[in-house]
């Protein structure tokens, strides 16, 4: 197969895996590890492991730990202190003690049947089995609406310090691969050399590295921007790998440093495309090495393999979360969380085989029963609260004590406004609620935002607003009105739902972001949707026209029309260069401008006989060849020379285009 042959199978792969992860709302890398199983040499054989496409996946690596070090934040570590480095320092570091003296004792006590395997096998082993999902479980907790709760939080330290971990441990697992008589050697020069390293490139690397950015954005050429911090990133990659290290701790500095620059959001919005691009195909490399033939005639291997590191872990997190403080429940989701394997588990067991730490015959099961852990993550978390509740005897106490708290706090109000989120937007509404004496009672997740609002005396508790009972503890049957004040529209359809389902009579208003959503939130049961970015266009609109002396009370009026008419006039755009264009705004409304040519089908007709509105595309307005001005509402005759104003989504808009231009 040609290079051109397999790029074009690696993108048609990809771009399935993805649809497929998409439509069964999974992260895409379990869709990647999927379709490499399926395309790789032990099932289809329609492309094979060669070693220029697993060179290529090792800038996937690259662009990851990039990525983790321009998100490394020194103020973010020490609020999350006690969570990174207590629990998240205690996981990882017991991970790694109690996996390695398993390995070394079982081959000590069984040296005939363990492959050869010597402790630095069981290190190298234990570091692949220490690390978790961060891809995963930070995609379902936010869906879920859980990183701001007492266990999303203790997830997220024990995350960010898995990420934090995986860098002693790329400069560790190479120098375990050297022979015996020359491990402690090996051990200490590659500590020496990548603590020089580090040292020299941060001393006075930060300041370099932001002298250099602002030279490049002065010449105000973004592929100039662009080509530089490709250039920075892989340079410095080059640079620790020839210094006997490995590629992915160079990425991981420069992300470190362009972190501490003023063009670290700029440098995250370049690099993404080639970050997504390439990780994906690393996750396909991978799924290429899992036999699936092998994991059937070796399954209860697989088995073993698959429930002992995903049992060690879950009891491991849950002892350790107790012990630091957290509840029984708190506890336990947060295992149940960080019992999967991880990203990085798959890239120091591709470092472990290629240092020949790992035999060959034990990477396929251990292959298989990482990606079945991942696979199996989504049903975990998805169960989780229900294995909680079933195992834990005081949570379903703590969680009605919970409720209680939220209804005692609201049982003596009457037609009062429940509050879903209480940010900034949510406590603004507050405070106006209040100089009107109006009663409200806000729910939010952010227990410290909590604390301290009720110790101010404002009427907060703590609870989520997405689940049916802490609505009604809060009062939702004698509510007068219901407010989402949080920028998620998954969200917001839960709360719609329970609202339409048990309270259909109380009016609820939703804040979006854009108009995309508009209809869908009205169709849920939305009284009132609130797109910010429409309504500050019509806020700097209305100031505008005060000040050329348009009259108050006509600025008033056109205003009020825009909100009655659903912003009907505002909610299509012009697209330029500029504009930022995502998957989702490819199906939404815009306004474009077409010119009648000379011969032209529908030339002499009148515009409401043309059929547009069966296209769905809506005529905004005309502006004759003549000049001068008509009125839509007088239905006026199409004529060689007219611009025709559009609005309707891109593949509407370019049908009705194909039909006016015919002739």
């Amino acid at each position: 197969m040609g290079s051109l042959d397999l790029t074009l199978l690696y993108l048609l792969a990809a771009v399935l895996a993805v649809v497929a992860c998409r439509q069964l709302h999974l992260p895409a890398v379990l869709g990647y590890l999927a379709v490499g199983v399926v395309i790789g040499p032990n099932a289809l054989a329609l492309a094979q492991d060669s070693e220029g496409v697993r060179y290529l996946a090792e800038f996937g690596v690259v662009f990851l730990m990039f990525v983790i070090g321009l998100e490394f934040n020194l103020p973010k570590l020490r609020a999350m202190q006690r969570h990174v480095f207590g629990l998240g320092g205690l996981q990882v570091g017991l991970t790694l003690v109690v996996g390695t003296a398993a390995v070394a004792l079982t081959a000590w006590l069984w040296p005939a049947g363990l492959w050869g395997l010597s402790w630095q096998s069981g290190l190298a082993l234990a570091g692949a089995m220490a690390m978790s999902s961060t891809a995963i479980v930070i995609r379902l907790m936010a869906e879920r609406l859980e990183l701001e709760t007492e266990h999303g939080k203790r997830v997220v330290g024990v995350l960010l310090f898995q990420d934090l971990a995986v860098v002693p441990l790329l400069v560790l697992v190479p120098a375990l691969g050297a022979p015996a008589d020359q491990l402690a050697t090996a051990l200490g020069w590659a500590a020496l050399k990548a603590a020089v390293l580090i040292t020299v490139l941060l001393t006075g690397g930060q300041w370099l590295m932001q002298w250099w950015l602002t030279q490049v954005a002065r010449r105000k050429s973004e592929e100039l921007f662009v080509l530089n911090v490709l250039l920075i990133t892989l340079g410095l990659a080059w640079l620790t790998e020839h210094a006997g290290l490995s590629l992915a701790l160079g990425a991981f500095i420069a992300g470190m440093l362009i972190s501490e620059t003023p063009y670290k959001h700029q440098v995250e919005t370049d690099i993404r495309p080639f970050h997504d691009v390439l990780l994906g195909l690393f996750f396909i490399t991978v799924g290429m090495l899992l036999d699936w033939r092998l994991v059937l005639e070796r399954w209860p291997l697989v088995l073993l393999l698959l429930v002992v590191p995903v049992a060690f872990k879950l009891v491991l997190v849950t002892v350790l979360a107790r012990v630091l403080g957290a509840t029984q429940g708190v506890a336990l989701r947060s295992g149940l969380y960080l019992a999967q394997a991880g990203e990085f588990g798959f890239v120091l067991l591709t470092l472990a085989q290629a240092n020949r730490l790992i035999p060959a015959e034990l990477i396929n099961p251990v292959l298989a029963a990482m990606v079945l852990s991942m696979l199996a993550t989504p049903l975990i978390i998805q169960w989780s609260n229900r294995i909680v509740m079933r195992l834990v005897a005081s949570e379903w106490m703590q969680q009605s004590l919970q409720m209680t708290q939220i209804a005692r706090k609201s049982i003596n109000a009457n037609r009062h406004l429940i509050i879903c989120g209480y940010g900034r937007c949510g406590q603004n509404l507050a405070r106006m609620l209040e100089a009107e004496h109006l009663a409200y009672m806000a729910l939010d997740m952010d227990p410290d935002r909590v604390r301290l609002a009720a110790a101010a005396g404002d009427s907060v508790v703590y609870g989520d607003a997405g689940r049916l009972q802490a609505l009604m503890a809060a009062g939702l049957s004698r509510a007068s009105a219901v407010v989402v004040t949080y920028l998620d529209t998954p969200a917001a359809l839960k709360v719609l739902r329970h609202v339409q389902e048990h309270a259909p009579h109380v009016p609820v208003v939703v804040r979006t972001q854009h108009d995309h959503d508009l209809e869908k939130l009205l169709a849920a049961g939305a009284t009132e949707v609130v797109p910010e970015a429409i309504e500050g266009s019509l806020m700097l609109a209305s100031h505008a026209l005060a000040l050329v002396g348009v009259p108050m009370r006509r600025v008033l009026r056109t205003v009020q029309d825009q909100r009655d008419a659903r912003y009907g006039l505002l909610r299509g755009f012009f697209h330029g260069a500029d504009d930022d264009t995502t998957e989702e705004d490819r199906d939404h409304e815009r306004l474009t401008t077409l010119t009648l040519p000379l011969g032209a089908r529908v030339l002499g007709r009148r515009v409401s006989e043309v059929g547009l509105q069966a296209m769905q595309v809506q005529v905004v307005n005309v502006r004759p060849a003549r000049g001068g001005a008509v009125r839509l509402a007088d239905d006026p005759v199409l004529a060689e020379g007219d611009t025709l104003v559009l609005s309707g989504r891109p593949t509407d808009l370019a049908h009705a285009e194909t039909a006016l231009m015919r002739k």
